[in-house]
């Protein structure tokens, strides 16, 4: 009973901040509000990369030989890495785009453990895109209540 209280009360927090984030296949209320309280602002990072960079979702690119592979980033924002890792593995089940781009890497050659680490790097970029259009509308908004004030 309570917890429920709680997830609707979150969601109505995340509606209003940020309700493009519902709209991601497999990103739910929690993993929502954990990018909102995570991130406090997407406006603080330069350029997706530094925002998968923040989130720990920057393949870090390991050679040996011939062979080119990725390995899994240990750093970063490690709940805000979670909350991206549990958005792929419920694409990779089939609700997103995520088991196509899993399957299409499959096919390029890669391990299906090398796939599913790149796909939060993808998911992380649609975060980032989707934050910083939710920020620029926000910020008009507020500019022509303002505006409207004046």
């Amino acid at each position: 009973m309570r917890i429920n209280q709680l997830e609707s009360q979150l969601r109505k927090l995340v509606q209003t901040l940020a309700p493009q984030l519902l709209a991601i296949p497999g990103c739910g209320v929690l993993g929502a509000a954990t990018i909102i309280g995570e991130t406090a602002g997407v406006h603080r990072f330069r350029s997706k990369a530094a925002f998968a960079r923040f989130t720990g979702t920057a393949p870090i690119p390991v050679w040996s030989g011939n062979s080119s592979r990725v390995r899994l980033n240990r750093g970063g924002n490690r709940r805000l890495n979670s909350a991206l890792h549990m958005i792929a593995v419920t694409q990779t089940r089939g609700v997103g785009p995520g088991k196509a781009y899993v399957e299409r890497l499959m096919a390029e050659g890669k391990t299906r453990t090398e796939a599913v680490r790149l796909l939060p790097r993808r998911i992380s970029d649609v975060v980032y895109r989707t934050l910083k259009r939710t920020d620029t509308t926000a910020s008009q908004t507020s500019d022509h209540k303002m505006a409207m004030a004046a």
